[in-house]
């Protein structure tokens, strides 16, 4: 069974739940084996990402799964470029690459998640905040400590709870079936890579 890194993100900003979170503990109660799977709750920090992310991918996971939570999303998003862009327009790392392009199948994940039923993308770039730098930044420290992981992230809608709290209508996707994206996603995963 392939090693996996799974990390979330906590509340932020306006929003009092995490979808991210959400569907990595519903995930985590699915499995009757999660003796592979280690799972993280990174804040939305970047000074406090960037140490953790050092930390944690010494693991040398086989696959690194990062979530996020894409207000107004209709889909699952999965993010094909982390770019060397910090969110004021400087680069993340100097003199590092200007962005890195996942090795991962994303597109046999996007069609097992379509032929399940699951609304699914691959997105060419995960934005210029802390998404994108987390999917960067795992990049850059793999590539830089010769660590054979392989990364990818995941952007995920909100849950139908959060989009009824706010104002105007927004897109959500139920924390099961974002769950079953992932597990979905999991699997595929496994099945290529074996």
């Amino acid at each position: 069974m392939p090693s996996v890194l799974l990390t979330a993100f906590e509340p932020y900003d306006q929003w009092e739940q995490n979808s991210s979170w959400l569907a990595l503990v519903e995930l985590t109660r699915w499995l009757e084996d999660s003796s592979h799977i280690t799972t993280r709750r990174y804040p939305v920090c970047l000074p406090t990402v960037r140490k953790r992310l050092a930390e944690d991918l010494r693991g040398n996971y086989d696959l690194v799964l990062h979530l996020g939570q894409a207000p107004g999303s209709t889909h699952i998003r999965l993010e094909a470029v982390g770019l060397n862009v910090h969110a004021n327009g400087q680069p993340l790392i100097a003199d590092a690459p200007a962005a890195y392009r996942s090795t991962l199948d994303l597109e046999s994940w996007r069609q097992s998640l379509v032929d399940t039923g699951i609304p699914a993308e691959v997105s060419q770039h995960a934005g210029t905040y802390l998404c994108n730098a987390t999917l960067f930044l795992s990049q850059h420290i793999l590539a830089e400590q010769k660590l054979s992981s392989q990364v990818a992230f995941i952007h995920l809608p909100l849950t139908p709870a959060q989009a009824a709290a706010q104002p105007t209508m927004m897109a959500s996707m139920s924390t099961p079936l974002v769950a079953a994206a992932i597990a979905t996603i999991l699997e595929t995963h496994r099945s290529v890579a074996t």
